[in-house]
């Protein structure tokens, strides 16, 4: 018996079929001058992140005064926030989440302050004076726990009215809760009114993300040979767009039936001459989110039936684009979509089209408001999104087209270039 290949070890060590068990196209003619050649390829991609500058401190200031204003709009006292999204909108300190609170205050007519373990204060003091805002550290020992000596600190700064970040832990709202100082309840309103619309910035952030994950998947695909793994071709996405400048990147990499489920899993299929191929992948640049999908034919043209689902999803797309102004709710754009795809004969409702339209994005690959069904929310210029509606035909293929538009004054724009063919994820 021969002895396998590199890639067939490679697939066997990734769970893939046995050796001599599974549809293997060229296996053997891969070497290591191929390792070489798609390492030399990533190589040659040049690091664009510094096409656009990083929020500045000053920036993240603007933002804190415009949150006291609209803390001030709904009638609130105090924001509390725990370390993730909404603190990096304000802030450039980075600290872990653990069972040991550590918060910034933000107060609407006064300073704000700092809630860290006490233990912990001296590199606390240390971070926040890289990343700011300054303020007051209240250390809280041990035995203490926080809240009581936070709900003391809220009160002798006149505060009464305290909303806790939507997305802190629920210990976090509880906490504070059962001190009986004061009254409160979820900053998700106030949160979601400052970040919901993007600056000028944002958006040049956001666009280039988008911009680098699509030059990403136009560089692989190009770099595609049968014999190479869905894990193998989502590996080369993922060091692609880490060498054009983005980090914290995913991949989804899908082939044939394995992209039938919207959210599936690679599992070692191998590409082939007519594979479908389905990516769904995105990346941080600066802190901000890209995500984009592409789905195509590997070295083919596409079966009748598979042509006219991919043109129905494109024309999904398109028509949710076409619906995105200022003033509409967003269930309207959802609508859009879904009645394109409803009349071209793949079912109705979430029968093909298993998912909301999309959702909006920036700091978060997720992030409120969303493209669904259930969504009254108006929307307002500097609104990003994705756009990315699909058919999913169990035990044969599924088909997702994603890009992310942001709302005009008068329409909607959208981020990079849109995909025009099923033979290709970028013409």
């Amino acid at each position: 018996m021969k002895q396998p290949t590199r890639r067939e070890l490679l697939t066997l060590a990734a769970g893939g079929a046995a050796v001599g068990c599974s549809p293997v196209t060229n296996r053997d003619t891969h070497t290591a001058d191929d390792d070489e050649r798609f390492a030399a390829r990533l190589r040659a991609l040049p690091d664009r992140s510094n096409e656009v500058a990083a929020i500045s401190d000053a920036e993240r200031a603007a933002r804190l005064e415009r949150l006291r204003a609209e803390m001030q709009r709904q009638d609130l006292d105090a924001v509390v926030l725990e370390p993730g999204a909404s603190l990096q909108y304000l802030s450039a300190v980075r600290w872990g989440r653990s069972e040991r609170l550590f918060a910034l205050v933000v107060l609407a007519d006064d300073d704000p302050f700092w809630v860290v373990p006490a233990f912990e204060a001296p590199r606390a003091e240390a971070a926040i004076a890289t990343g700011g805002p300054a303020g007051e550290l209240l250390a809280w020992h041990e035995h203490e726990y926080a809240f009581a000596p936070l709900a003391q600190r809220l009160v002798q700064r006149g505060a009464r009215r305290v909303a806790v970040d939507h997305q802190a832990r629920v210990f976090v709202l509880d906490g504070l809760a059962r001190t009986g100082a004061l009254e409160v309840g979820s900053a998700a309103s106030v949160l979601t009114a400052l970040r919901g619309q993007k600056d000028e910035h944002e958006v040049r952030l956001l666009r280039l993300a988008n911009e680098l994950t699509q030059q990403a998947l136009g560089e692989v695909a190009t770099w595609l040979e049968p014999g190479l793994t869905d894990r193998e071709v989502g590996d080369l996405v993922r060091r692609a767009q880490e060498r054009l400048g983005l980090t914290d990147v995913w991949v989804l990499s899908l082939f044939d039936e394995g992209a039938a489920l919207p959210h599936g899993r690679a599992s070692g299929r191998v590409l082939e001459p007519g594979s479908k191929i389905l990516i769904d992948t995105g990346g941080g640049l600066h802190g901000y989110q890209s995500d984009n999908t592409r789905t195509w034919i590997f070295e083919g043209s596409p079966d009748a039936e598979f042509q006219r689902a991919w043109d129905l999803v494109r024309r999904a797309q398109a028509a949710a684009f076409d619906a995105i102004r200022p003033g509409v709710p967003c269930r309207e754009v959802d609508r859009a979509a879904r009645a394109v795809i409803d009349a071209g004969g793949f079912g109705s409702g979430y029968e093909a089209f298993a998912h909301r339209l999309g959702h909006g994005i920036g700091l978060e690959g997720h992030e409120a408001p969303n493209f669904d069904g259930g969504s009254g929310v108006l929307l307002e210029p500097g609104m990003t999104f994705s756009d990315e509606p699909g058919i999913y035909l169990p035990g044969r293929f599924g088909i997702r087209i994603e890009d992310c538009v942001v709302v005009t004054e008068d329409g909607a724009d959208h981020f990079g270039e849109w995909q025009r063919s099923p033979t290709s994820p970028d013409r």
